[in-house]
């Protein structure tokens, strides 16, 4: 390996910049997940989302990382402006409301749809529900690690209103991107090198 392919590769993988999609069905408290990372508060009645893009530090396992983050629209209406940011993101953040059994049950939408448009079954991941500060809600925290048991991706309860669990569900997701990216730099063969024979001339 030259030494110009060793320092891509190093460079490649400690990037610590990250882009990362939040998706999921409408009113689960995407946005309200969002601002509660980026500016420490609670946004209790936000808009509907089109799409909202926001830049932040996180550290994760002691290093700082930049997230750009897009804060999506679960509206069916605008399919094509979904596929454009499954093109874009490197990690997903699929959300569901605990007290919302669609939106639990759009998830495996969310997912299957995404798998389509990346071609591809092991992308990063994470599984996330939402309102736990609710109680009781009509989907069951076994629910949900059944789920991402299925799935083979974690599985974070969160609280967009006591910030409960909203850091964890970042962090894990920026370690499977960097996971993914390990493993897209082991499965990249490096082109054969050509070997330098001498020529030989019988006399």
């Amino acid at each position: 390996m030259s030494a110009v392919s060793t320092i891509r590769r190093r460079n490649k993988l400690t990037r610590m910049s990250y882009k990362l999609v939040v998706m999921g069905s409408s009113s689960v408290g995407k946005s309200a997940l969002t601002v509660q990372l980026v500016k420490n508060c609670f946004v209790p009645d936000h808009d509907p989302t089109i799409e909202d893009s926001y830049r932040t530090q996180l550290i994760v396992d002691g290093q700082a990382c930049q997230l750009d983050i897009l804060d999506t629209t679960g509206n069916e209406e605008l399919l094509s402006r979904r596929q454009q940011f499954m093109r874009w993101g490197e990690g997903f953040l699929c959300v569901y409301a605990v007290d919302d059994i669609k939106s639990f049950v759009d998830v495996n939408i969310f997912r299957d749809q995404l798998r389509r448009i990346r071609d591809a079954d092991r992308i990063p991941f994470v599984l996330v529900a939402n309102k736990v500060d609710l109680g009781g809600g009509q989907v069951t925290s076994a629910l949900g690690q059944e789920a991402a048991k299925s799935y083979k991706v974690p599985f974070v309860e969160t609280s967009a209103q006591t910030r409960q669990g909203v850091e964890h569900a970042f962090q894990q997701l920026v370690r499977e991107v960097q996971r993914a990216r390990v493993e897209a730099l082991r499965v990249v063969p490096e082109p054969p090198r050509r070997s330098q024979s001498c020529a030989c001339t019988l006399m």
